[in-house]
């Protein structure tokens, strides 16, 4: 049942989330894995008892089970993957409404977040619409078997069997009337063929099998010999299922005991005349030789007209329909037929049909079922309506996701659209200057669709101030046409526009507009070739409901949008521009994270103490919102007013930081990197330049040698973050570096994430580094964003690159190295 859209939401959750396994699991009897994703994901479908199940404890529990640590946790005890230590940490969501979770663990301890089970949510959310949907036409193909089985029928019982497994499934009425206890009964078809009337076995064991050949429908009677009691008869109805390939792999239906029917049937000549169907019999000439009253009434006429009459005279639109086929069919093979068919006015309803042939004839029960047939077809509309609505949906949200814009989520709207509303459709945007532009058009037939486009290019500016879709943008309603080329073709000017509407010669048109929060957004306009009607108003509510789905996609992509581009103005307002200096060159990055409102925590900052050494810094405070960015601020501040108003080394600096984070109370977990350049008198002598650093738990700096070599600094033991403890001893590194070296610090967010654990990303930077390392500092930075990032980070990012200039080559302002004021 792993529909290509749940298998996405699956494989999504796994690279948001990072899981070995994504599952989406069904609780039934078992837990059944019904889509897995991940690299360590089992088989679909594997099943796993309920005792041993965490997403039946999810089920169970109605809300996101967070599990950190599966070994440890008490709601879990006992259960194997508890037990057995295959699952580190769990994360379930329910789906609402469904015996189903979805899920995702892996084989270590992990402390979830509140935005992990966010992403979660929302993507069990997504799962549960789409199951939900899919249940839709199945769910009304079996309701209507079941409708059409049981219409006549009481005290039904059930029966599923499962043709490959030969699994029986019987109701407590069914087990009771073959005279089983439910403890007792094999379940298997061997065991039901057994306890049949020896006479009636073939035929049963012949129309089973003539259900799985043909796929078709049975109504089949046979009798029973429980092993106690008198024999009964029992009448069952049902079909054979199909799979994807058309092979039929199960029967299910409805029985009941129809023992006292027979018995009736002994008698029916006294109770025709009373019954509410409608039933008549027809000789075998076809004349009529009996009607009952209600048969009287559905036909409309008496008796009178219709005794003797020939059936193919009185109803001559029987003939050459279904009535006839099914009528000569059962008369010819002597077997009854059952069977719905529409008969037109004067009549004008459909019935529900069973034909009994016998020697004398035909007998014929029929009830008028148009009521019943009205509402099936009102359902199965509904279920198209879902359909196109879901699937306008999908569209939209994977063309904004995939951050293709709104251009290209409406070229795949009008795609959505059709041909199930329109022949071809148009749809239009209001842009950044406030102006409407036609940006997406399509057509049903591919040899159209180049002459659609250079009218939806050139219409806008052809059209008159009483065009339909100028009225629609006015009203906010939905505009009729309902003869285009008196409307639009007659009136536009001569050239390719002209030309380019009268090869589409469109018969009827419905514009409306996109309309979000009381603004108007955009337009669509919908085209009907003038061989297909016009829209009814059941397609104008669909349009409508379309339509603003597509508003509301629009708005919201239109203030993440705005969000995305607030977020990053405030995280560019926090840093500034790196110091100019005649002894090195110092360039700075900031790349905001993709996801629209996720202002970071990541910073940099380079200036000179009054000593004259240079200071360079990178952070990365923890979490992705405005608290974040406010703390990330505070600490950068704080940080570069002890750095310049003490002048200690970088591990005092991060010293004192996390004693004045304590002191000042700011609530904050960061780590970060301090490094200062400093040159002695010895060292100018030597053409060195030192380079003091401390680390608090934060991604290792590079240094790029001029020879082309990338040195990794750290230490065998990462210090702590700041934030943790105050009184924590830091360590302070001194890294010997050439004139013309480049070191580099950048945060997290360039070389982790889903996509890329961070030895990885580590590892492809140094490579990256010592590939590129001759391109200029600016150009290298933005090849390096490029290359490890270039669909962007989900974490922000934030790059320090410190190049010292050659000791033979002046500064950019003239001044050689020995302008360079020492570090002491």
């Amino acid at each position: 049942m792993a529909g290509p859209l749940l298998q996405r939401l699956t494989d999504l959750a796994v690279r948001l989330l990072g899981p070995d396994v994504a599952q989406l699991s069904l609780v039934g009897a078992v837990q059944t894995a019904a889509v897995v994703s991940g690299p360590g994901a089992g088989p679909a479908g594997a099943e796993l008892p309920l005792a041993e199940s965490l997403c039946a404890v999810t089920v169970q529990a109605g809300e996101p089970l967070v599990v950190r640590d599966v070994a440890h946790d008490p709601r879990i005890a006992g259960r194997s993957a508890a037990a057995s230590g295959a699952v580190g940490a769990y994360l379930g969501v329910p789906l609402e409404g469904l015996a189903a979770a979805l899920c995702v663990f892996g084989a270590a301890p992990r402390d979830w977040t509140d935005r992990d089970v966010a992403v979660l949510e929302m993507l069990a959310e997504c799962a549960s619409s789409e199951l939900r949907l899919a249940g839709v036409s199945a769910e009304s193909e079996a309701s209507g078997w079941r409708w059409a089985l049981a219409i006549d029928a009481a005290e039904l019982g059930s029966f599923d069997w499962d043709a490959v497994a030969d699994r029986l499934i019987w109701d407590d009425r069914l087990l009771a009337l073959y005279g089983w206890d439910r403890a007792d009964f094999p379940g298997t078809l061997d065991a039901l063929i057994e306890r049949l009337h020896p006479h009636d076995r073939e035929g049963v064991v012949a129309t089973i099998n003539t259900a799985l050949a043909t796929g078709d429908g049975f109504d089949q009677e046979h009798r029973v010999q429980p092993p106690r009691g008198e024999v009964r008869w029992v009448r069952a109805r049902g079909r054979a299922v199909l799979d994807d390939a058309g092979t039929a792999v199960r029967i299910v239906g409805v029985a009941h005991d129809s023992t006292d029917q027979r018995r009736a049937e002994a008698q029916v000549s006294r109770v025709l005349e009373s019954m509410p169907a409608a039933f008549f019999s027809l000789g075998r000439d076809w004349s009529f030789t009996y009607v009952n009253a209600e048969a009287e009434r559905l036909l409309g006429n008496g008796r009178a007209e219709l005794l003797g009459g020939d059936l193919w005279e009185l109803f001559p639109a029987a003939a050459g329909s279904d009535f006839e086929r099914h009528y000569r069919h059962a008369m010819d093979s002597g077997e009854p037929a059952l069977f719905q068919a529409w008969y037109p006015p004067p009549l004008d309803s459909w019935y529900e049909v069973r034909a009994w042939p016998s020697d004398e004839g035909l007998s014929v029960y029929f009830l008028d079922v148009t009521e019943r047939h009205r509402a099936e077809e009102a359902t199965r509309r509904d279920a198209e309506r879902l359909a196109l609505v879901a699937r306008v949906s999908d569209v939209l949200s994977a063309a904004l996701v995939d951050r293709r814009g709104a251009h290209g989520a409406l070229q795949e709207l009008v795609q959505a659209v059709v041909p199930d509303l329109a022949d071809w459709a148009i749809v239009s945007l209001v842009e950044e200057d406030g102006r409407l532009h036609d940006v997406a058009s399509w057509h049903r037939d591919p040899a159209a669709r180049p002459v659609a486009a250079t009218y939806a290019r050139l219409r806008l500016a052809a059209l008159t101030s009483t065009a339909p879709i100028v009225d629609a943008l006015a009203t906010g309603e939905i505009t009729v046409v309902p003869d285009m080329a008196a409307a639009v073709g007659n009136g536009l000017p001569a050239g390719e526009v002209r030309e380019a509407y009268w090869v589409l010669d469109p018969g009827t048109a419905v514009a409306l507009a996109l309309v979000a929060r009381g603004q108007v957004l955009g337009a669509m306009t919908l085209y009907r070739d003038r061989g297909r009607a016009p829209m009814d108003a059941r397609e104008h509510e669909l349009l409508r409901e379309v339509a603003d789905r597509v508003a509301v996609a629009l708005d919201g992509a239109a203030l993440q949008e705005q969000q995305r581009r607030m977020a990053e103005e405030l995280q560019r307002s926090l840093l500034t521009d790196p110091p100019e200096s005649d002894h090195c060159q110092i360039a700075v990055r900031y790349v905001p994270a993709v996801q629209a409102a996720q202002v970071g925590g990541d910073w940099y900052d380079a200036f000179r103490q009054p000593g004259g050494a240079t200071v360079v810094a990178i952070g990365d405070v923890v979490g992705h919102d405005t608290v974040a960015a406010a703390a990330m601020g505070q600490l950068r501040s704080l940080l570069r007013g002890i750095a310049y108003s003490g002048g200690a080394g970088p591990a005092g600096v991060l010293t004192d930081l996390d004693r004045a984070m304590e002191g000042l109370q700011v609530r904050a977990l960061a780590t970060a990197a301090v490094a200062r350049l400093e040159r002695e008198e010895v060292d100018r002598d030597r053409g060195e330049t030192r380079l003091r650093w401390s680390n608090a738990g934060h991604p290792p700096l590079l240094v790029l040698t001029p020879g082309g070599r990338v040195e990794v600094l750290a230490t065998d033991r990462a210090d702590l973050m700041l934030g943790v403890d105050p009184a924590t001893s830091r360590r302070e590194q001194v890294t010997v570096l050439e004139h013309g070296s480049t070191v580099l610090l950048y945060t997290d967010g360039l070389v982790e994430g889903p996509d890329l654990p961070l030895d990885e990303g580590v590892a492809r930077l140094v490579g990256l580094l010592a590939e590129l390392g001759e391109l200029p500092l600016e150009q290298l930075l933005d090849q390096i964003v490029v290359r490890l990032r270039p669909q962007g980070s989900e974490d922000d990012v934030a790059l320090v690159a410190v190049r010292l200039y050659r000791e033979d080559a002046p500064g950019p302002f003239g001044v050689g190295p020995d302008g360079w004021s020492p570090g002491r």
